[in-house]
């Protein structure tokens, strides 16, 4: 009974935890006239420029119509270019352009930052364990999934 408690109450605060994130992160993009969402593109793009849109669009966990806005927006803005793939001329890789680059890192220093005040005072041996708890859970989860 105590772990079903223990169990409740973990996931509840890590839902609780991921919302305030969120929700702080994106204030913080915000305040730099961006959106969560093209931030997230950014992070995306940092760990593998040249994506193919329907991966990103699998990995940003979107509908490709609601990518597809996302990126028309970040185009206009100069950001990102559609090149196509390969042979194939209905799929595009996204790529950033120099301007995507600079507004990239910025998103990456205030990623950076906010992770930083969120962690600091908690010792490393924690981080860690905690670490290790959620990717264990995340593997029980994949397994509920049927991954």
């Amino acid at each position: 009974m105590a772990n079903k408690l223990l169990g409740r109450e973990l996931i509840e605060d890590i839902a609780a935890f991921t919302r305030k994130l969120r929700a702080t992160f994106d204030a913080r993009v915000r305040e730099r006239n961006m959106t969560l969402p093209r931030a997230r593109v950014f992070f995306n793009l940092n760990k593998k420029d040249g994506i193919n849109q329907r991966e990103l669009a699998d990995r940003l966990e979107l509908e490709t119509p609601t990518l597809v806005r996302i990126l028309d927006a970040m185009e206009g803005q100069g950001y990102v270019e559609r090149r196509v793939a390969g042979s194939d001329r209905r799929a595009k890789e996204i790529y950033m352009t120099d301007a995507g680059r600079v507004v990239a890192a910025e998103v990456e220093d205030l990623a950076e930052e906010v992770r930083g005040q969120i962690i600091a005072g908690i010792p490393e041996s924690d981080l860690r364990t905690t670490l290790n708890v959620i990717r264990a859970m995340q593997a029980n989860l994949a397994a509920v999934r049927g991954q």
